[in-house]
């Protein structure tokens, strides 16, 4: 990006969460007089403790009066809403909100690629990621998969690639970023409590693309509603990926997996499953090809990556059953994509924070469930549902409990799939927690069995 300047600016950095520590810090690299605000306490970490001794300012407290007009730039965390008092007073006084991307990006130099969309990312991260260093190229993979990108950035050098995973709400707060090449997986009907209208959460997605310039790519789901959208309102080279078109740069025949015209391997012979990271594959062969990855790196990764935990993730086979754990599947188009994943008899577990969502519309997808297990705030409309579609269905507090229960109920030939349909925040701090409590309870209650 190049055009933010933070040396002896002063920046407020808005939320004390990872990033925002990232950020601190980065900051400090770059010249900048950091004040940091959140609403809660500090802990009193070695973290807290060098950047206090660093000259960084610590204020308790969230309220707008924390925020000056001689601030230069708040930084603030993606999660905090954009209807905040300060975030709001930053607005009316025209300063400049980002997110700890933009300041990360503001001295890097090397080769950008970045993947954002509503499913799928961090699977298709991931897997561009294991494709670049399958063929040798030096790569770091950072942003919302789990590393914030301040952590990493002052290591790279001109030579490196840098491969991002961006939410629409660290989109919003980069203010024009140019990735040599841009990936957009899919885009749904997601985060409306943050973006309040659809047409705001695509505006926010179509960010990744709207500064590009013709010598950069754009590579889209050719099946995506948006995408002819997108694909003319873009000045970047517009490359596509189908599960369904052969006209597409990646896509599928009968039997073969197809990128630019040359075969990458059968499809009998890749690991993942289902038609959701059929598409999460398309999109990574497609991104790896424009990067310079030859078939041969593509088809050795696609051979052995079983997939990233929480998303779809086969956890073991026990006495003939198959369990997966797909705790990131917090919609309704992810469950449904996990569903039709498997036409054996499938015991599926479900239920979580109710957002008010249209459970009825998985009705299609349940024709190979045999039974079904209820937890969480939408747990009456889960037995409804199953109820509709004469389904057997029994009732958990928790997936704790339900896991236990899949085990006595599935037999040998049987899928017991947790793909929860909803988000986790009912009773878990988020969908990895929800995940790892549903592993753990599995394995328990082997080793409870077996003694």
């Amino acid at each position: 990006m190049g055009q933010l300047v933070f040396n002896e600016k002063k920046v407020l950095v808005f939320g004390w969460a990872r990033s925002g520590k990232a950020a601190a810090k980065r900051l400090l690299d770059l010249g900048a007089n950091v004040t940091v605000v959140n609403r809660d306490a500090y802990p009193d970490d070695t973290d807290y403790q060098q950047l206090l001794a660093a000259g960084v300012e610590f204020v308790i407290g969230d309220q707008a009066e924390q925020l000056s007009p001689d601030f230069a730039y708040v930084v603030k965390n993606p999660g905090i809403n954009y209807d905040h008092p300060l975030v709001k007073k930053a607005l009316a006084l025209k300063i400049p909100i980002l997110t700890e991307v933009a300041v990360a990006l503001s001295t890097f130099q090397g080769r950008l690629i970045t993947v954002t969309g509503s499913n799928g990312k961090t699977t298709t991260t991931s897997l561009i990621g294991e494709m670049l260093k399958a063929a040798g190229v030096p790569v770091t993979v950072a942003g919302n998969i789990g590393t914030p990108v301040c952590e990493v950035v002052g290591a790279l050098k001109s030579s490196d690639t840098l491969l991002l995973e961006l939410s629409s709400f660290q989109l919003l707060g980069i203010p024009a970023i140019q990735p040599d090449i841009a990936l957009i997986t899919n885009i749904f009907t997601n985060h409306i409590d943050y973006h309040k209208t659809r047409e705001n959460y695509v505006a926010a997605k179509f960010r990744i693309t709207q500064d590009q310039r013709p010598d950069q790519i754009l590579v889209l789901n050719a099946q995506g509603a948006d995408s002819p959208d997108f694909a003319a309102k873009t000045a970047a080279q517009v490359y596509g990926f189908s599960r369904s078109g052969n006209q597409t740069f990646a896509h599928v025949n009968q039997t073969e997996l197809i990128v630019d015209g040359q075969t990458v391997l059968p499809l009998s012979q890749i690991r993942l499953v289902g038609p959701q990271n059929l598409e999460n594959i398309l999109a990574a062969v497609a991104v790896a090809k424009l990067a310079g990855v030859s078939t041969t790196a593509m088809a050795t990764v696609l051979k052995s990556f079983g997939g990233v935990p929480h998303r779809l993730q086969h956890l073991f086979d026990r006495e003939g059953v198959a369990y997966y754990n797909d705790s990131k599947a917090t919609d309704i188009e992810a469950t449904q994509a996990a569903l039709d994943s498997f036409t054996k008899p499938t015991i599926w577990l479900a239920g979580g924070l109710d957002r008010g969502d249209d459970l009825t519309r998985l009705a299609p997808n349940l024709k190979h469930v045999k039974g079904v297990i209820a937890f969480g705030q939408t747990q009456q409309k889960i037995v409804e549902l199953a109820r509709s579609q004469h389904l057997p269905v029994i009732t958990a507090v928790d997936v704790e409990r339900a896991a236990p229960m899949a085990i006595k109920l599935a037999q040998p030939g049987d899928v017991v799939l947790l793909s929860p349909a909803a988000a986790s925040w009912d009773q878990y701090d988020n969908f990895e927690v929800r995940g790892e409590v549903y592993t753990k309870a599995l394995q328990e209650a082997f080793e409870q069995g077996e003694n």
